[in-house]
């Protein structure tokens, strides 16, 4: 007979992942928040990379061949499926919230987001075992990375076919991978407003289908690349991962101005919608102490704060080591 206490002990393990995977959701919806930072943050990411790497070929042999339960413990099944949940909830729930608050408050928005991840250059950098003269290399070059990326000018919308799987292909390993944001990635490619935006709050399968393809192929291939690294340059891969972070924080600076793409004769490009496309951003610092200046500060603080309540709540021990979900 089931252990009740067992049963009770999974489903709330299920349902801390299933938060944590709606954290990294959210994140992956919100250009320049890396959802791979958020995994780190919550204590799950190198986890979650194991346990995608583990569906292979072996994994299929145990399914169709009715093993479920090898093939359960194998893939970790319900940890991916806890943590998938809650990423698609958080997705298609918070398109359109996070539309209206971009919309109404994006320099409130930014400055949550600069502070939390600011506060995560610290959180993920803590977690190097040793500082060596190759780890800094490695920070710096993630930096370098982040930053190029993140100043790098949008492309055109494509609606393709294949240029949809490519694009899902390479945002979803810039989800998994800390510091780098999906959305931002999906921006540069010119496909941000058509995929996140008007495929997910109208549900057109037409972008989503191929979209799925890239991020299905993209996933499991870069898990591997991921999982190889972390168990034989575990030092080194987590020093270009803070590298990442720290080089994203300039596209989350709240105060900016944007630059709007243009043609050869100075009109503004426009989407289909009629939105204007944004090529960048003329980033400033204020001028006078405003109660707008002080509000915005205030929300930064909360997001540096907001990581101090992540490690609580991901049950963190010593800086160099992670706690496990279950």
């Amino acid at each position: 007979m089931p252990n009740p206490g067992r049963i009770k002990e999974f489903v709330f393990a299920n349902i801390k992942v299933s938060a944590k995977g709606f954290i990294v959701g959210a994140a992956n919806v919100i250009p320049g928040v890396s959802g791979g930072t958020m995994a780190l943050i919550t204590g799950i990411f190198e986890k979650l990379i194991h346990s995608i790497r583990s569906i292979d070929g072996n994994a299929f042999k145990m399914l169709l061949s009715g093993r479920l339960k090898e093939f359960s413990s194998h893939i970790n099944f319900f940890f991916l499926v806890a943590f998938f949940t809650g990423v698609v909830i958080s997705i298609f729930t918070l398109a359109k919230l996070l539309d209206y608050l971009f919309q109404y408050y994006p320099v409130f928005i930014w400055a949550y987001f600069f502070g939390l991840i600011l506060a995560s250059v610290y959180h993920v950098g803590r977690t190097i075992p040793r500082w060596k003269i190759d780890t800094m290399v490695f920070l710096i070059a993630g930096a370098s990375v982040a930053y190029y990326i993140s100043h790098a000018s949008p492309a055109a919308e494509n609606e393709n076919f294949l240029y949809l799987v490519l694009s899902g292909a390479v945002a979803v390993c810039s989800m998994i991978l800390p510091g780098l944001s999906g959305s931002f990635i999906l921006i540069v490619m010119g496909n941000y407003q058509l995929i996140a935006i008007e495929a997910i709050n109208h549900l057109r399968l037409d972008i989503l289908f191929p979209v799925f393809i890239g991020i299905v192929a993209g996933l499991l291939a870069f898990s591997r690349i991921l999982s190889w690294l972390f168990k034989r340059y575990r030092g080194r891969t987590l020093a270009i991962l803070t590298g990442f972070i720290a080089g994203s924080l300039p596209l989350l600076w709240p105060w900016k101005t944007p630059v709007y793409k243009t043609d050869i004769t100075g009109n503004t490009i426009a989407a289909k919608d009629g939105t204007p496309l944004i090529e960048g951003y003329e980033r400033f610092i204020p001028g006078s102490l405003t109660p707008e200046v002080i509000t915005t500060v205030i929300i930064m603080v909360a997001g540096i704060a907001s990581i101090l309540l992540f490690e609580f709540a991901a049950g963190y021990g010593k800086p160099n080591k992670q706690k496990e979900d279950y």
